[in-house]
């Protein structure tokens, strides 16, 4: 029997910086295509929990030690990456510390949640428009089904 062909996977961080008012968020410029801000993360090693993946890319590519708090969602939409179908788990984690731009990191920002830069890489607009979210609301990522991309039933 042949293995499945399934979507690659992906974990991501949105980190807190609870050191600081307000508790900015960490971005990094992506060093290689496709180019914009992104949220730190990257692909998960065969092995690999998806919580451990998201801390080790966070610290390959800021210098942080992350600690998670929670999952904000799934993001599934083919779409959602243009170099092929990737499934990616994002958590809200929190750090300390100077970030650094490490890794395929082009160069790192802190910024405020209402205050992000124009060109986000992936659906990361969309992802942090939900961390938004459950920064003001408590809630979690909102499901999104056939092709929903705004919103979800709620």
């Amino acid at each position: 029997m042949s293995a499945p062909v399934t979507p690659l996977l992906a974990a991501d961080a949105i980190i807190e910086l609870i050191d600081r008012p307000g508790r900015p968020v960490v971005l990094i410029e992506r060093l290689n295509p496709p180019f914009g801000w992104a949220i730190p993360g990257g692909f998960v090693d065969v092995g690999e929990r998806m919580e451990a993946a998201a801390i080790r890319e966070a610290a390959e590519e800021t210098g942080l030690a992350v600690t998670l708090r929670a999952l904000l969602g799934l993001y599934s939409d083919p779409a959602r990456d243009p170099r092929s179908h990737t499934v990616t788990a994002v958590y809200v984690a929190e750090a300390r510390g100077e970030p650094r731009a490490l890794d395929d990191a082009r160069a790192l920002q802190i910024f405020s949640p209402d205050a992000l830069p124009p060109v986000l890489a992936f659906d990361h607009a969309l992802v942090l428009a939900d961390y938004r979210r459950y920064r003001a609301e408590g809630l979690p990522a909102p499901l999104r089904l056939d092709g929903d991309r705004a919103g979800g039933r709620e």
